[in-house]
């Protein structure tokens, strides 16, 4: 790594620890409700929609509220799309959106996924993008966090029936939590150039001819290969730019605050007008870490006992820096068939400084490395950069990231929720090392949580090799490669992550806007979503209806150096060992392959 590399991780985690404890004592003031000036809206806005503020729900009922009001969300995305040509706000006079299109990208934005087989800026009204996508922005990234406040609140709570009121948690996640931060994040995002406006797009002559290669596709859209499997090209020339327009700082804010991903452009955070410099990069890396990174300190000071908190976010960062190092790391040293590495070792091409393919200038290796290891780590899926490009171990890092089910940090709740799993994991692994039975936070863990938590662990890895095997057996699944071999099943592997996930980014050389992997996706990220959430919310009813166990000196505590050890080696080794042969298959072999003979 360079001294630019180390520098640039070092400010960013001081930034980060700077900021994630007074947000996360912030928000347990909010979802405990404390809020002195909240009250009156509050209770206006109960009084119009005919919520019963003070009535409590069992777990079954929370999470059957919570999928209804998901199941509303993707109704309403997936309406707007289809009529959005007869809608306002629509300029460029965009027509409606397939129905297997709509489907996937209305399951994609409810379960805070935002994976885009589409172009945002040529297949999206502006009315589109802010009343369906930025609106699933926040509601989705508040389904995290109140299901996350409701395991919390079975960890504190003892011998009740009830986990809070889905409704009001919501209520105050958007509107004094995440609403806030947009807010501010967007205003900041406009200073610094990222466009907000309804105006047309605009059409200018560049200074020079542009000369590019197209994809060459058939009738079908599908890219056209030679005899050798290879994807072909075709010369093309303009010396024409159309500009895109719109409100796109607005969504930008909630898109990183949320751990969402979906950009307003094709090319996400690398495109100019979503993320401009350096500064802006920066501060959209520590926006993704921000809120997930605070609920660690909500999760100690709820549970009145900081050393709980302080310990989950030890074992984050510690998985994070070594991730980040990884990353840098090996983008740092570049392809070794472009840099000409020679039997006595030296460089003599231009790849000497790393790999800058598929990076945008204004942000080089290091920049972009980070902020793939941020992006993937957390369920976010924004990218500055083309991770198809990566080197084999350089793409290996942000596979491995959501394959350990994106619980170092995380999305914003979902990423504490998953990790309390894990916690719960490691506390049973140590009972059953001493011969006791395992208790966390002052509750037994007994077989029903367990069954909760098996679930909870395998549900995801299930959906992304059985999703993976299916894609690589069917010729649908085959026909949208356009790299064969190890790298192909290196796309089609990081795209049922992705979407089992819940996170959206993707290789990007994959075409998978086809109606057998809009359906495929869809179905990873459904039940990658709730089929995590309905598991962790009835562990939450258990927990909060057992008594309060005493501590006692064969009390394992579940705080310092040697528990943050135990949970590191059980999300590494239960999360990441499910993947290890399909990774040997993926990015291991490319490796292998492309350092043949240096």
């Amino acid at each position: 790594m360079t001294n630019h590399a180390w520098i640039l991780l070092g400010v960013y985690f001081l930034a980060l620890l700077l900021l994630v404890k007074p947000l996360g004592l912030y928000i347990a003031h909010v979802m405990e409700g404390r809020l002195s000036f909240a009250a009156g809206i509050e209770a206006t806005l109960y009084r119009l929609c005919g919520i019963k503020k003070d009535e409590e729900m069992g777990w079954l009922k929370y999470a059957l509220a919570l999928l209804f009001f998901n199941l509303l969300g993707a109704l309403a995305v997936y309406a707007l799309q289809r009529v959005q040509v007869a809608l306002p706000l629509n300029p460029q006079h965009f027509s409606n959106v397939s129905p297997d299109s709509s489907f996937n990208t209305a399951i994609s934005f409810i379960t805070n996924t935002n994976w885009q087989g589409y172009s945002g800026e040529s297949t999206m009204s502006y009315l589109t993008q802010m009343l369906g996508l930025a609106v699933q922005n926040f509601l989705s990234a508040a389904t995290g966090i109140v299901v996350v406040i409701a395991l919390i609140r079975g960890f504190v709570r003892h011998t009740v029936t009830t986990i809070g009121n889905v409704w009001v948690d919501l209520t105050r996640a958007t509107l004094y939590i995440l609403l806030p931060l947009s807010i501010i994040f967007a205003v900041f995002l406009v200073s610094q150039g990222v466009i907000q406006n309804f105006d047309a797009y605009k059409d200018v002559t560049t200074l020079e001819v542009t000369k590019y290669d197209n994809p060459k596709l058939d009738a079908a859209g599908q890219p056209v290969k030679d005899e050798k499997g290879n994807a072909m090209t075709e010369p093309a020339t303009t010396q024409t730019q159309t500009l895109a327009m719109g409100p796109v700082a607005s969504q930008e804010a909630i898109k990183m605050l949320g751990t969402n991903g979906g950009g307003f452009f094709n090319a996400n955070s690398a495109h100019p007008f979503e993320n401009p410099t350096p500064l802006t990069n920066f501060f959209q890396m520590l926006s993704i870490f921000l809120i997930p990174g605070a609920l660690c300190f909500t999760f100690g000071r709820m549970a009145g006992d900081s050393r709980q908190g302080w310990t989950i976010f030890a074992a984050m960062s510690l998985i994070f820096i070594v991730f980040a190092i990884g990353a840098m790391t090996f983008e740092q040293q570049g392809n070794p068939i472009l840099t000409g590495l020679g039997a006595d070792q030296t460089v003599t091409a231009m790849q000497a400084g790393g790999n800058m393919e598929g990076k945008e200038t204004r942000f080089g290796i290091a920049d972009s490395g980070l902020f793939a290891t941020i992006t993937t780590l957390a369920s976010c899926g924004a990218v500055n950069s083309m991770h198809d490009s990566f080197t084999p171990l350089g793409g290996l890092v942000p596979l491995a990231s959501m394959q350990l089910g994106e619980v170092v940090f995380g999305g914003v709740g979902s990423g504490l929720y998953g990790m309390l799993v894990f916690a719960i994991m490691a506390v049973f692994i140590a009972g059953l090392m001493i011969g006791r039975t395992p208790e966390y936070l002052g509750k037994k863990i007994e077989s029903f949580e367990m069954k909760m938590v098996s679930i909870a662990i395998l549900v995801t890895p299930l959906l992304v090799l059985v999703g993976t095997a299916v894609a690589v057996m069917t010729e649908a699944g085959r026909a949208g490669i356009a790299n064969p071999g190890a790298h192909g099943f290196s796309e089609i592997l990081y795209a049922l992550s992705s979407a089992a996930n819940n996170n959206g980014s993707a290789f990007a050389g994959l075409s998978a806007n086809t109606p057998f992997y809009n359906v495929l996706l869809s179905v990873a990220m459904c039940f990658g979503r709730f089929g995590v959430i309905i598991p962790v919310l009835a562990m939450a009813g258990a927990l909060a209806a057992k008594k309060r166990i005493a501590v006692t000196a064969g009390t394992m505590p579940t705080h310092g150096p040697l528990f943050v050890t135990l949970l590191i080696g059980v999300v590494l080794l239960v999360g990441l060992l499910n993947y290890v042969p399909a990774l040997a298959l993926g990015p291991t072999v490319e490796h292998l392959v492309l350092w043949a003979g240096h």
